[in-house]
């Protein structure tokens, strides 16, 4: 691992109010970030299950579009609930989320700590969004910030699309990656032409272990060329592969930050989340420069280590000062870290690709 310059645990479920009396916060994480103004806007996921429980049976909440938010109440007899996060039908392998998703803003005058907790809210609305939305990840293309985030419901996990550009009000777009795609990061500008997009391809048939994958795209919502970038290393018990932070432009090339997960003891559960540094070159970003082979960042502080799900450090947004770098993340499926790098010590941490 590299140094870090510093790490502050920047946001925990307490600092949130809840969405009504019968939800409480439990994790606040995996922000999408860019600099705006003077400062950085965040729009963070916040986390929320009912406060109601039933003995022998599992709230799964999810977002009506006349009734609202409906608790249904699952027979635990009938589902595998050893995931803190989902449980699994038995018999039709149907999955359900315990908790509802939705983004909210928090501004940060100095990028490290809020200046409030009483941002534009940004809620589920669409059918493709009923178990809620997920993981924004924030491009700034021109003068306006483009959002991709994970849409969750009975038709799968998919990737929305939302805009703003002055994160009061935001445009949906509909879905760009139809089911099952996630951990979509978007290029700040045209590359030969096209816009370009990082994307996790995550089907139910395991014929390849997870990778990542590049897409083009003349308008943002039209995707095609798609072509594999990256693999997980299944043989060394990787289990996730995916895009972090949206990638910056650098003197070298394509900068970011992407993350692996290796499988721990935890039965279903994901295991260790960590994150890699990745080049890829201006022209080509389909071309490897280089990339970390170990973590520059993993789970060690213990609000990193211990919380929703330990051991996670999940990286999705990074915003330049001067020679430094901000990277954002969500540590423990809980909480909002930021944590400082030298943009020298990232560079550094590239083992270089034989071209």
């Amino acid at each position: 691992m590299i140094d870090r310059l510093f790490t502050h645990c920047m946001i925990r479920p307490g600092d949130i109010k809840p969405s009504s009396e019968s939800m409480r916060v439990v994790g606040v994480l995996n922000p999408g970030g860019a600099a705006f103004g003077d400062g950085v806007a965040l729009l963070i996921r916040v986390v929320e299950q009912p406060v109601e429980t039933r003995s022998g049976f599992i709230a799964s909440p999810r977002v009506d579009p006349e009734a609202g938010v409906v608790v249904d109440w699952l027979n635990e007899s009938d589902y595998h609930a050893k995931d803190p996060r989902q449980v699994t039908h038995k018999h039709t392998g149907e999955a359900r989320l315990r908790f509802l998703s939705y983004l909210k803003v928090v501004h940060s005058a100095d990028g490290t700590k809020p200046d409030g907790f009483d941002g534009p809210v940004v809620w589920p609305s669409e059918p493709y969004e009923s178990y809620g939305i997920e993981d924004p990840r924030i491009t700034k293309i021109a003068s306006t910030y483009y959002i991709t985030y994970v849409a969750v419901s009975p038709q799968g996990i998919a990737t929305g699309l939302l805009s703003t550009t002055d994160f009061e009000t935001f445009r949906r777009h509909g879905l760009i990656f139809c089911p099952e795609n996630k951990d979509v990061v978007l290029f700040p500008e045209k590359i030969v032409d096209n816009y370009a997009a990082l994307h996790r391809p995550s089907g139910s048939m395991k014929f390849t272990p997870p990778q990542i994958w590049l897409a083009r795209s003349p308008d943002l919502i039209h995707w095609g060329s798609h072509t594999q970038l990256l693999s997980a290393d299944a043989t060394d018990g990787e289990d996730r592969i995916g895009g972090g932070t949206p990638p910056i432009r650098t003197r070298e090339g394509w900068l970011s930050i992407y993350h692996r997960s290796r499988k721990a003891d935890r039965g279903d559960v994901a295991g260790e989340y960590c994150g890699y540094s990745l080049l890829l070159d201006l022209d080509n970003p389909l071309k490897v420069l280089g990339q970390s082979q170990e973590p520059i960042m993993a789970p060690s502080e213990p609000f990193e280590k211990e919380g929703f799900l330990g051991g996670v450090v999940f990286p999705t947004a990074i915003v330049e000062r001067d020679e430094q770098l901000l990277v954002y993340y969500g540590a423990a499926d809980e909480c909002v870290g930021v944590t400082a790098f030298s943009r020298e010590a990232v560079i550094e941490s590239l083992v270089t690709k034989a071209v």
